[in-house]
């Protein structure tokens, strides 16, 4: 496998999970008080935004990654 579909590879399992850790804790904690909404609405519009470039341009693993980013933005959302 090359470098470069490594690092790719890499990059999308890392934006993947970069929300779970925030996720997980709201969900111990029961609070996102402390957490900007604005900033987070911002970070979902960017990951949808993704998400359809993804979709459009039929980047399979771009549209991926984000939907799941998304949806992890969305969940810290909801709470």
């Amino acid at each position: 496998m090359e470098l470069e579909t490594l690092i790719g590879i890499l990059g999308a399992v890392l934006s993947s999970i970069s929300f779970l850790p925030q996720v997980i804790k709201i969900w111990k904690t029961k609070s996102a008080a402390d957490l900007s909404l604005p900033t987070i609405l911002l970070l979902s519009a960017n990951a949808a935004t993704w998400l359809m470039y993804g979709v459009i341009k039929n980047a399979i693993p771009l549209a991926i990654t984000n939907a799941i980013m998304l949806t992890m933005l969305l969940i810290i959302v909801f709470f």
